[in-house]
């Protein structure tokens, strides 16, 4: 009897190992495919580069990134949503962009929250506001009136369907300013027109823009954040310069098609919060604007519903277009 007793409780401690390690196994054994519906370059892919070898370390398999860009990112969600749904294939964008995208886009529709599964955040970061240098501006006001002086005679190039898109219109709404507007395939693109000078306003991230704003290439007005960039002190931030509605915050991250199995999703949701404990990681993305941001997949998914209820009447005010 004790003999049996003791196969039962050996028994008992296999399954609990098992159960123990399934997690660790549920990801296929081959590379993570990260697909980021934006240009190289952009905020998003820098961001998801930043953290793909961290992962890569914590999962103990290869992560790859894969630009799907154009169509207002309805290319690259078109081959994540078309994955296989065993964690392998994820897709790498940010709030609002995500649920954004299919309100307004005339050619492509999809559920942000049915047909995907929040899986971790990794940062969040606002946007900064830069003109050419021969505008004659020194301060959001002074953009302000000068542009109202010269309607319709300023550029706004942006990524086509993209946040920066998405606050420049309501920039334009809350001044009542006739700028116009020049989309481009990638915010990249926007910038190296704006320092060719067919360009005078950009909206973006501060990664992008600082550089070339210490460099005197471009000149910085005012951050969306609630507070002051540290990379850039002196530029002051929306609220300061009297447009407290032209605020926004974006959170980056991963998702996955919807059907992942759960262990998948907690596994993946792990490797990026374990990868966020790097003080380098940390470094890295804060040297380029953006704050780590880490959280379950549970308040992910709670933070994308949030956000939703508090973009969408901005998207029908403004008359939001991707296409």
């Amino acid at each position: 009897m004790a003999l049996q007793q003791l196969l039962a409780a050996l028994a008992c401690v296999g399954l609990a190992a098992m159960a123990t390690s399934a997690p660790a196994q549920t990801l296929p054994d081959r590379p993570i495919r990260i697909i980021a519906p934006f240009t190289p370059g952009s905020p998003n892919d820098v961001v998801a580069r930043m953290v793909a070898p961290h992962m890569a370390a914590q999962l103990g398999q290869s992560v790859v990134i894969d630009n799907r860009p154009g169509g207002g990112t309805s290319i690259g969600v078109k081959a994540a949503m078309a994955a296989e749904p065993d964690g392998s294939t994820l897709m790498f964008s940010n709030s609002p962009t995500h649920f954004i995208a299919p309100l307004v886009n005339k050619t492509f529709t999809y559920d942000a929250l049915k047909d995907f599964t929040a899986v971790a955040t990794v940062a969040s970061g606002g946007l900064m506001l830069v003109i050419a240098p021969e505008v004659p501006a020194k301060t959001v006001q002074e953009f302000v009136a000068h542009a109202k002086a010269n309607p319709g005679k300023l550029n706004f190039g942006f990524g086509q369907g993209t946040l920066p898109q998405l606050v420049g219109e309501m920039f334009k709404l809350a001044t009542g300013t006739d700028i116009a507007n020049i989309p481009y395939k990638g915010g990249v693109q926007a910038v190296t027109d704006m320092l060719g000078g067919r360009v005078q306003m950009n909206i973006g991230t501060v990664s992008t823009l600082a550089p070339l704003v210490r460099e005197g290439r471009l000149r910085a007005l005012a951050v969306t954040s609630a507070a002051r960039n540290p990379e850039l002190p002196d530029v002051p931030t929306m609220a300061e310069s009297g447009l407290p509605e032209v605020a926004s915050v974006s959170y980056y991250g991963l998702f996955a098609p919807a059907g992942v199995p759960a262990p998948v999703i907690a596994r993946l949701n792990v490797s990026v919060n374990e990868s966020l404990k790097s003080e380098e990681l940390r470094a890295a993305l804060r040297r380029v604007g953006f704050e780590p941001y880490d959280t379950s997949p549970e308040d992910f998914a709670k933070l994308l519903n949030s956000e939703m209820k508090a973009w969408i009447p901005v998207v029908q005010k403004t008359g939001f277009q991707m296409n």
